[in-house]
């Protein structure tokens, strides 16, 4: 049996792991960690961490991971660059997934907004994403994560583009991305819609178990999923 402790387990989509974890029999959770409690008081006791905290609890938190030689499974978004690198250096130590959104659909589209772009190289691309009114970072991790897939590929056929991003912050919706592809005449969208944070706390959940007994280093979900 998996032990594990989640960070960030007051908000939604600690909320939802949380859940899924004790109705999983491959799992059990040592710990739900909030702003009133310490991951150094579990850390022991735990086989993996799951982290949807924020950039501030993840930066704190994965020295103490790190020391005890566990592994992790972040989605934790809005790192600024240094920041992102300082958490690179540190989670290259021990088995990490990091990944903006943990979702097969979702992963699926950065997949395909690579190979798309290839075919389309020439069209006017742009993305927008819209999220709860709730969420702090914009634009979102999962379409900085697209707009770096479309730069790669655009930089593999020798071009450059400014990939615009526009962020809508509204209601209840749990997270939408569409890349836009248009020329003279036509435009091709590529959208993944999410209904249910279910959705995403499968994605972390299975990236725990995968990640468990791999060598030190830092994946994506593309590893988890073999894409």
């Amino acid at each position: 049996m998996i032990r594990v402790s989640v960070l960030g387990a007051e908000g939604r989509m600690g909320q939802a792991i949380c859940r899924l974890l004790r109705d999983d029999p491959r799992f059990k959770l040592v710990a739900g960690i909030d702003r009133a409690t310490s991951l150094k008081n579990v850390i022991n006791e735990t086989d993996v961490v799951i982290d949807f905290s924020t950039r501030e609890a993840t930066l704190q938190n994965i020295p103490i991971i790190v020391e005890a030689r566990k592994s992790v499974v972040v989605g934790t978004t809005g790192f600024s660059q240094s920041e992102r690198d300082d958490f690179l250096k540190m989670a290259r130590r021990i088995p990490c997934v990091f990944a903006p959104n943990m979702s097969v659909g979702v992963n699926v589209l950065f997949k395909l907004a690579e190979e798309v772009t290839k075919t389309l190289k020439n069209y006017d691309i742009e993305i927008v994403e819209a999220h709860h009114g709730k969420k702090k970072d914009a634009p979102s991790g999962t379409a900085l994560k697209i707009k770096e897939k479309i730069e790669k590929s655009l930089t593999e056929e020798k071009l450059e583009k400014n990939i615009p991003v526009h962020s809508v912050r509204a209601g209840d919706i749990v997270g939408e991305h569409t890349i836009i592809y248009a020329t003279e005449g036509e435009r091709i969208e590529l959208t993944h819609r999410a209904s249910s944070r279910d959705t995403f706390a499968k994605g972390a959940i299975e990236a725990a178990a995968w990640v468990v007994n791999k060598k030190p280093g830092v994946y994506d979900m593309g590893d988890v999923l073999s894409l």
